[in-house]
């Protein structure tokens, strides 16, 4: 009889067990499932598929605050976000995309022909309380250009540097509607380059691009009037 008694109770204790082990179950699988829940919408989801870095950084330059694309920065050094002096950027144009990964080029290839210039370059740097670009062109460019202007395509007017001066070899392009003004250094040895800026803020803004994109200077005023505002949301 006493046999009988005690399987009884080791019956009833193991049941027991059993079910106080059942809730316990129960509460961690929904811990679990809170957990990765949590963690499926923290995990980051920028960029391409398989990639760890961000599509877009937020930098900050002078105080200012830009939106920029992380594979349009030039120099791996300034690929994070924070606070930054200056950048550099380059992207394809018309396009404004940035551009793709560069791929290696046989020099026999280079050679064979020479890859079209399709890049319009951008430096974003602190201005630390320097004259402003406008400024700049409507007070110190006229103390060294000609007197002489020349009308250019579309309504677009252009004033040369004289010699002897510190822009010599330079042309000064500007233009009213859109608002456009651009230094440029002229055809030599190397295609002649222009740059063009303006501030937002803390912040003075560098365009560089080819001078025979100024037969469509419009087209070009546009791109970085578009640029601007999709970097900082404004077009200074």
């Amino acid at each position: 009889m006493s046999m009988f008694w005690t399987a009884r109770r080791n019956g009833v204790i193991a049941r027991s067990k059993g079910a106080s082990a059942l809730p316990i179950a129960l509460a961690a699988l929904a811990v679990t499932a809170s957990i990765a829940l949590v963690v499926y919408l923290l995990w980051p989801t920028w960029g391409a598929v398989g990639s760890s870095e961000p599509s877009r950084l937020p930098i900050s330059i002078g105080g200012t605050l830009f939106n920029v694309p992380a594979a349009a920065i030039r120099m791996k050094i300034q690929r994070h976000s924070g606070t930054q002096e200056r950048i550099d950027l380059n992207f394809t144009y018309p396009t404004l995309d940035p551009p793709d990964a560069p791929r290696h080029i046989s020099e026999e290839a280079i050679e064979a022909t020479l890859p079209p210039i399709d890049r319009l370059f951008l430096s974003i740097a602190a201005h630390r309380d320097t004259m402003a670009p406008d400024m700049r062109v409507r007070t110190i460019y006229p103390r060294y250009l000609e007197q002489v202007s020349t009308p250019g395509a579309d309504g677009l007017t252009m004033r040369a540097f004289r010699e002897q001066t510190p822009y010599a070899g330079e042309d000064l392009f500007f233009a009213n509607s859109p608002a456009l003004s651009a230094r440029c250094t002229r055809d030599a040895t190397t295609p002649g380059m222009c740059l063009s800026e303006r501030r937002i803020d803390g912040a003075d803004l560098t365009f560089r691009f080819p001078r025979s994109w100024l037969a469509q200077w419009r087209d070009v005023a546009d791109a970085m009037d578009r640029l601007t505002v999709q970097l900082h949301g404004s077009k200074g």
